[in-house]
This record gives C-alpha cells, structure tokens and sequence, in this order.
C-alpha cells in the first residue's frame, strides 16, 4: 500500500511543474521548506512521521542551539518514526533525535485547528514516539496533532563554563522553540492553521508550556495552552546552580579533551550515575535569557500570555514504596501525622497519607495558585481534577501522574494504556471532546457535554471522578488553603 501510494504521489509531482504546495487530502503529501514529505494513510488518518525540524544536534552541534535545516526539493518519505533522544532507560535512543510527527485527517481541506504535545519524562527520558500519544483520534476530529522529541538529561540541560559560547544551558528549551517555529513555517502544507495552535502536555512537558508561556521568544508561536499536572510552585536551579551541577557532571565523565567528542556511552553512564543519587539534577534552569524566573514568581507578576488555558491534575499524582520517602513528604508538612490524618480521612497509612499530602502540595495547590493568577488577568481559565480510575484498576489503582493521557489520546492495547472498558470509553470520550473544543475555538464546552464553568472568580473546577463529570466548587480548598498559607510563609 505504502509503495502505491509513494507511486501516486511521485507521479502527481510530475504533472505538478514547478514545487508548490499540493492540495491536502489528495495523498498524505507536503511540500515543506526541508523538502517534499510522503506520509502513511491509516483508514481517515494521514500521520507523517519522523520529520526533522532542526539539523542533527552532534558533532560540534552538540550543545548547541537547534541549527536550522538546508532547504530542499528533494522527496522523502515519513512512515517510521525518528529516534528517540539520547536516554539512559532507552536503547534505541540517539543524538540524532530532532524529529516531529504529524498526524492529520485525510482527505479534509483546511486550515484546521492544530495541537502540539510536550511530553513529560522529568527532562531526563521519555519519547513523542510513545505510541500512547499516537494523534489519531483528535485527527479523526478534524484537528492536527504534532508531537515532538527534544533534547533531554545532560544533553538537554547542561551548563558548563566550557559551552558558555552557546548562551544557555537550556537547549531542551531551544528545541521545542524551534519546533514550534517549524509548525509556524510549515504546518500549511499539512493543512494546519498557524495562527491556531494549541500547546498541551503533562509533568515536564506541562512544565515546559508554562516557561514558554513566560518567554519573549515564543510568545507569538502559540494561542492556547493546557497544562497538565504542572508542579507550579517548583523552584528553578538559578546559573550558578546549574553550572555547579554541570562541573559535576563533567568531572563523572573523567578527564577528556572535549565535550564534544565524548563518545554516547560514555555521556549516559555519567548521567545515570547522577541521576541515581539526585532524579532532578538535569531541568530547566535560570539563564537570564530564555527563563528568568521561577513559573509562579511569573503568573504572579502577570509576565505570562494572557491566553485561554486549561489547567489541572490528578488524584494520587505518586506513590512511596520506602520509608525513608513516606518521612521525607511527612517532613515537609508542619502538621502532625495525626492532622494529616484528619486531612486525609481515606488515606489509610503512612505511606497513603504521605502521597495524598505530596499530591496537594507538590500539583493540587500548585495548580489553583496558578488557575487563580491567570484568570486574574482576564484571560479564560479553565480548572479540573482527575480523580477517574479505569474500572478494571479500581480494586488496586496504579500512580495517578499520567493516569489521563490514555483518556485524552483514546489509545487502547498499547504499551503504557489497558484495555477500556465501556464506561472508561464515554469519559475518554468526553474528557478528549473538551480538549478538541477548547483547541478549535479557547472554550472546553460544547454540546452535549457536561457544563465546564471558567474558574474567574471563585474556585470552579471540572471534577471527572468515578461517578460523575460535573463543575463546582473545589471540595478540596479548605485543605488546599491550609496548604497554600504554609507554602507562602
């Protein structure tokens, strides 16, 4: 089929002349400024995979900005995806990793509403590859979805006075600006609408969309973002941080001559020897350019886009599997374990207590600061809380963090996502047709759907809980209050 359809196209570019854009929905075709890209039809879907928006970062592009790719005329095809970036928990895991994918309804002219997802990993691993976030359902909505790679772990985040000719330690950062500069120059030949992208992602990636949302250089490249599960109130490494955790870094690979010459191998065993004594060592940092400051010191000051956004989290964003992790999250709390208990009457043990109380602390609380200084500046802000279980898990739930993306994407029988069952289908259903509204007009409601009102100027959220998807009052907020006093002491 891939052959006929390759056949197809070429022989349609023949009888085209001179290179322009073909009208979309004849064959999964487009004429982008990197070349002319062949894609893959999967019954009403049109998905073009691996594309690379930005020249292989090696060699001596490594811990560089993102370079701009050679304008071509050549055709390639798009069937397979790219590599996913450089990872210790990845084999197949490359340098050579700058790549997006599009998905896209076949056969439906545009210009239609477009998506980019940012996916989530800590900064340190994770893949738009993922067939967890294959874009097809939203395309059989109407609308384009692109998920990108981009650079991760020390590659991704290293700041070092021996790089300092490239200006920051933030090239993960760089990399989702390039690509959302790639979909701004390109995603017409796919149909898209330039001037109607929405961001969304989940953890890292959520974490991502806020800097972006503060940063002058990317501003212009988007007009609705959904930020799920953000840590909002998480303290940014300032340079000097950054650059001490980098001199770490440097010094765990040995004596060398140059950083750029150090072979993959060598790069990861260094990192995951870090990684294993402190998780968080390689993320976003302060570099007085791109992030210049922390994302709630941000919404504070009112620096953000003032644009619609959707924001939440979930039920049970972690589990503690140790001791000494249960008295690390009940240390942070000023409260005894005994008021923790009456502030979590379904929390059972120790452990229990300790994730309900890190959830609120670390997203829950976070996330309405962070719902209430949006909405403050006009700008429509919608708030939810995922509390849904998959009926088949609910006797022996998992980790909730990243518990709705298989709600959202509607992936079923993959790696990362079980097998619905019908009920868990209607708030898939539903949960992804307020994402889809809220993508192609700022506004989650629509018919049939259950009434989302905006937070403005009370706490309203959207709970989707087991036994209903209704909005009102946050029933959490007594605790949360409690919470956000100790937070701002």
């Amino acid at each position: 089929m891939r052959s006929l359809l390759a056949l197809i196209a070429a022989l349609g570019l023949l009888c085209a002349g001179p290179a322009v854009a073909q009208p979309v929905g004849q064959y999964p075709f487009a004429l982008t400024r990197a070349g002319q890209m062949l894609g893959a039809v999967e019954g009403e879907v049109a998905s073009f995979k691996g594309l690379a928006y930005a020249a292989p970062p090696v060699g001596s592009l490594r811990w560089r900005p993102p370079q701009d790719l050679p304008e071509s005329s050549e055709m390639s095809t798009a069937y397979d995806y790219g590599a996913p970036c450089l990872q210790p928990s990845l084999p197949a895991a490359r340098e050579d990793c700058l790549t997006l994918n599009v998905f896209r309804p076949f056969g439906v002219d545009g210009p239609l509403p477009v998506m980019v997802f940012i996916h989530g990993g800590g900064f340190v691993s994770g893949t738009a590859n993922d067939p967890l976030f294959e874009g097809a359902r939203f395309a059989q909505a109407g609308l384009i979805v692109v998920t990108v790679n981009y650079r991760l772990g020390a590659l991704g985040w290293l700041e070092h006075p021996a790089l300092t000719e490239s200006g920051s330690g933030n090239f993960g950062l760089m990399d989702q600006i390039a690509a959302l500069r790639w979909v701004h120059d390109n995603i017409a030949a796919f149909g898209g609408d330039a001037n109607n992208v929405t961001l969304f992602g989940n953890g890292a990636g959520a974490t991502s969309i806020a800097l972006l949302m503060l940063c002058a250089q990317s501003r212009d490249l988007f007009q609705k973002a959904i930020l799920q599960s953000v840590p909002g109130r998480a303290r940014l490494p300032s340079s000097q941080e950054a650059e001490a955790a980098g001199r770490q870094f440097v010094a765990a690979l040995g004596k060398l001559a140059d950083l750029r010459a150090v072979e993959p191998a060598r790069l990861l065993a260094a990192e995951r020897k870090l990684l294993e004594k402190s998780p968080r060592r390689f993320a976003p940092a302060m570099d007085g350019n791109l992030v210049t400051e922390d994302i709630a010191a941000g919404f504070a000051a009112g620096h953000e886009s003032r644009i619609p956004l959707i924001i939440g989290s979930n039920d049970d964003e972690t589990r503690f599997d140790s001791e000494l992790e249960v008295k690390e999250a009940l240390s942070s709390s000023i409260a005894s374990l005994d008021e923790l208990r009456r502030l979590y009457p379904d929390a059972r043990t120790p452990s229990e207590i300790a994730a309900s109380f890190y959830t609120d602390k670390v997203f829950s609380e976070p996330v309405r600061m962070l719902a209430r200084l949006h909405a403050a500046t006009g700008a429509p802000t919608f708030r939810y809380r995922f509390t849904y279980v998959p009926e088949a898990r609910r006797a022996n739930p998992d980790e909730g963090h990243g518990r709705e993306l298989q709600f959202i994407f509607g992936v079923e029988g993959v790696p990362g996502a079980g097998i619905f069952s019908r009920r868990d289908r209607e708030v898939a259903s539903r949960m992804r047709s307020y994402w889809i509204n809220f993508a192609k007009k700022g506004d989650p409601n629509g018919p049939e759907l259950p009434r989302w009102d905006a937070a403005a100027d009370r706490d309203h959220l959207l709970l989707i809980a087991n036994d209903r998807i209704a909005s009102g009052d946050d029933p959490s907020s007594e605790r949360l209050d409690r919470l956000a006093r100790e937070s701002e002491k």
